[in-house]
């Protein structure tokens, strides 16, 4: 594996990429020579949450593309220029922009749609049989779009999100924080990460390095 997409859903928990799932999945990617490029739907967000009130501003908008730039260090480029071909694997950390900007799940559930372009990009690496990881609650986008393959899942242990997930066809597993799921039949990798709210950072590394690791091994 040589070359990884890296697909954002905004900058910050509450309504867009978790950021420390993404630093930790590039720095798993770098630690295995692991060369990436990062991605995000050029759309605006569900909301803005103000991450000290936890509330949402209703007076402010902001766009997924231009928040994950911050993450990105500028270095990103829109998700309809992802190429499946030109990359080995795909990653999409966690955090609720991924159940409110690229799918409806956080308010829908089983029965939400994946935004086209992402719903479209997961099935060519599927189709093309390049692994794919998924962490926190991004594991509920592989339930969306693959769940008449009762792909292998895991959130962590939240009882109430894997029942939704399970409603779509989806196998799931429980998992500890500083472990991951390998689904190998279907190439499917997924890691708890915060789904655990009191999880601490060294073990959501360790999971989120055992995922790359095990893709790096479904990819040989």
């Amino acid at each position: 594996m040589n070359k990884v997409a890296v697909i954002l859903s905004g900058c910050g928990y509450l309504d867009g990429s978790e950021i420390r799932e993404s630093v930790l999945t590039l720095l798993a990617l770098d630690n295995e020579g692991i060369e990436y490029n990062i991605f995000a739907p050029d759309i605006q967000q569900h909301h803005v949450v103000n991450h000290v009130a936890q509330m949402p501003d209703e007076t402010l908008t902001r766009n997924v593309l231009e928040e994950a730039g911050r993450i990105a260090r500028g270095k990103i480029s829109p998700i309809t220029e992802l190429d499946s071909t030109k990359f080995d694997g795909l990653v999409i950390p966690g955090g609720f922009g991924v159940a409110k900007n690229l799918s409806k799940f956080a308010f829908q559930g089983s029965v939400s749609e994946v935004d086209p372009t992402i719903k479209s990009i997961l099935k060519d690496f599927n189709e093309s049989n390049k692994p794919i990881g998924a962490i926190c609650i991004s594991p509920a986008l592989l339930a969306l779009t693959f769940g008449e393959l009762k792909p292998v899942l895991t959130i962590g242990s939240h009882a109430d999100t894997a029942a939704e997930i399970e409603k779509t066809g989806a196998i799931h597993k429980v998992c500890e924080t500083n472990d991951c799921v390998v689904d190998t039949g279907n190439l499917l990798v997924t890691t708890p990460a915060y789904m655990d709210d009191t999880a601490n950072l060294k073990d959501i590394s360790q999971g989120i390095s055992k995922l790359v690791k095990a893709m790096v091994s479904l990819s040989q």
